[in-house]
C-alpha cells in the first residue's frame, strides 16, 4: 500500500510527495457530486499526468451516487454534495467511515443568463414570482438533489417558497438547472455558486444568506469495495497540491474534517 493509513491521520491537507504515486496501475474510480465535475476534471488532469493510476469520474446527483453504489457500482471514491447522502451510504456500510472527511464548503446563488437581470438582494423582502414574469425557476428536484433540498430550505425560511413552488423547474442535478438557465429555458435559477463560476452564459444576481439553509458540505470517502490503488488518489484529493482547482472554482477549503 503507497501511502499508509496514519499519514492520512495526520493532516486533511499535506504535500504528497512523489514516493507515494503508486506504481499500481488499476484505474480509480471517483463518483462525484455534478457540482465538482470542473474542479475534480482538472485535479484528474493533473494527477494522470503524474504517471499513477489513473482516476476517472463520473458525475451526477449525489443520491443517484449513492444509489448507484448501493446496487453494486464500481466506485473506489464518492464524494458527496451533502452529509445526508454520505450518511445514507455509512448507515448501508457502503464507505469506510474512518476515511471520511468534509472537505469543502460551498455557497446557494441565485442566476440568471448574462445581461438579463439585475441583481437583486434576496430576503424576505424580494419578488421571486415577479421576476420569474410567469416562467419557471430551475434547480435540482428539491427531494433528491442536495441543491435542489437547499434552494427549498432557503426559499422556505425566507418565506418565498410558497410562491413559487408551483413554478419549479425541477432538474436531475445541479448541473442540469444549470443548463436550462444557460439555454434561456428559465429566466432565474438556484445553483451553487462554483457552478456560475464555471458557465460563462450566466451572472450571480443575488447570494442567499447563509442563515438561510443548512451548510453546503462536501464529504469524500472510500468506499468498501475501494482497491488499494485508490489510497494514493483520495490522499491527493485532499493535497495542498488539489486545493487551487477548489478554490478557482469558488469552494472554501475546510481546515480539518468534520464526521457526522
Amino acid at each position: 500500500m503507497v501511502m499508509k493509513r496514519s499519514l492520512l491521520a495526520l493532516s486533511l491537507f499535506v504535500t504528497v510527495p512523489a514516493a507515494a504515486l503508486a506504481q499500481d496501475a488499476r484505474p480509480v474510480t471517483v463518483f462525484a457530486a455534478a457540482s465538482l465535475k470542473n474542479a475534480l476534471d482538472e485535479i484528474m488532469s493533473a494527477w494522470n499526468a503524474k504517471g499513477g493510476a489513473k482516476a476517472t469520474a463520473s458525475y451526477a446527483a449525489s443520491s443517484a451516487l449513492a444509489k448507484q453504489i448501493e446496487n453494486g457500482a464500481p466506485a473506489d471514491i464518492f464524494f458527496s454534495a451533502d452529509l445526508e447522502w454520505m450518511d445514507y451510504a455509512q448507515q448501508r456500510t457502503l464507505i469506510k467511515a474512518d476515511s471520511r472527511v468534509t472537505l469543502l464548503g460551498n455557497r446557494l446563488v441565485l442566476v440568471a443568463e448574462k445581461g438579463r437581470q439585475a441583481p437583486v438582494t434576496i430576503d424576505p423582502a424580494l419578488d421571486l414570482k415577479g421576476l420569474l414574469r410567469g416562467n419557471r425557476l430551475a434547480m435540482g428536484e428539491i427531494n433528491s438533489v442536495p441543491a435542489g433540498k437547499y434552494g427549498k430550505a432557503a426559499l422556505t425560511s425566507l418565506g418565498l417558497w410558497a410562491s413559487v413552488e408551483n413554478s419549479v423547474a425541477g432538474a436531475e442535478s445541479v448541473r442540469a438547472a444549470l443548463t436550462l438557465v444557460a439555454r434561456g429555458e428559465t429566466p432565474l435559477g438556484i445553483v451553487y455558486q462554483t457552478d456560475a463560476a464555471a458557465e460563462p452564459k450566466v451572472e450571480i444576481v443575488g447570494t442567499f444568506p447563509e442563515n438561510s439553509h443548512p451548510r453546503i458540505l462536501y464529504p469524500v470517502a472510500l468506499t468498501t469495495q475501494s482497491q488499494a490503488s485508490a489510497e494514493a488518489f483520495f490522499a491527493y484529493l485532499k493535497s495542498k497540491d488539489a486545493q487551487p482547482a477548489y478554490t478557482k472554482q469558488g469552494f472554501s477549503i475546510l481546515a480539518s474534517g468534520q464526521g457526522s
